[in-house]
């Protein structure tokens, strides 16, 4: 599977949560905990927004990120309020850039752990569901770019929220259809660089993990020492496949079945159920 995180509020250079945290997503790429492969090294990738942009940068490369001297030479000068990185082991597709995460269309971006179960079988009848404009835009071969493309057919830009539970539902019903007992796997991040969507569903109700870090000025209660947690504001918030450090309550696992809103004001968390489509 893959590892990922997500990161919104004061703008930081990509090289404090990417490298400094005792267990960084650099560091999962060859240590995950609580991965499927311990290892994951077929590709990364770091999208980002920046002050002036409606569109997100991307940076994606085929080779593991614990190497790359590229993303390093990036994280150290880029800096963000908002972006995403992804560091992947390949669920059978192949090993190349336009397989990488996070996927980018427009101002929106995409990124996913997990899988759709035997989708070798059941992709053609998922393409044929995209919208033929959207579909002349996809690149690679991933059930995680599918996935996204089906959410924007079904209306991301509109409502997120309904969008990926439309897709949900049609990835089970097409699975359903073809004998595969629990098609879908995921937890999902996707952005439209204001606000961030994050979802944990599995159709077995056994998802990969996802955490999403306490409210910042709870954190500053708990470590008065961390020069880091006075610089960011109280609406900093970041979401992991796992967590970067042993800092005692700054995670919380998301609960099955469920996604949440990081957005300007209170955040919220929801329950998440696939929808017909």
């Amino acid at each position: 599977m893959c590892r990922w995180l997500a990161y919104s509020g004061t703008p930081v250079l990509l090289d404090t949560i990417l490298y400094k945290p005792s267990h960084s997503l650099i560091d999962q790429s060859l240590h995950s905990r609580l991965g499927v492969e311990t290892t994951n090294g077929d590709g990364f990738g770091i999208g980002w927004y920046g002050q002036d942009l409606d569109t997100p940068g991307v940076f994606r490369d085929i080779g593991p990120a614990w190497s790359n001297r590229n993303l390093r030479e990036i994280a150290d000068h880029v800096r963000s309020h908002l972006f995403f990185a992804h560091i992947r082991a390949t669920t059978g597709t192949a090993v190349q850039q336009t397989n990488c995460h996070p996927f980018r269309h427009g101002r929106w971006m995409w990124m996913h752990n997990g899988a759709i179960a035997d989708f070798h079988r059941i992709r053609r009848d998922l393409a044929l569901a995209v919208d033929p404009q959207l579909f002349l835009d996809m690149e690679g071969s991933t059930d995680s770019e599918m996935m996204f493309f089906l959410a924007m057919t079904f209306g991301l830009e509109k409502d997120p929220p309904s969008a990926v539970a439309r897709m949900a539902g049609l990835v089970e019903q097409v699975g359903h259809e073809h004998g595969v007992e629990f098609p879908l796997q995921m937890t999902v991040a996707v952005t439209d660089g204001e606000r961030l969507w994050a979802f944990r569903y599995s159709s077995e109700g056994h998802s990969r993990s996802l955490f999403y870090s306490t409210a910042v000025e709870t954190l500053r209660a708990l470590h008065p020492d961390l020069e880091f947690l006075r610089e960011v504001s109280d609406e900093t918030r970041l979401i992991v496949s796992e967590p970067l450090g042993e800092m005692p309550g700054a995670w919380n696992e998301v609960p099955e079945s469920s996604y949440g809103v990081v957005q300007h004001g209170e955040d919220e968390l929801r329950s998440f159920v696939p929808q017909a489509a």
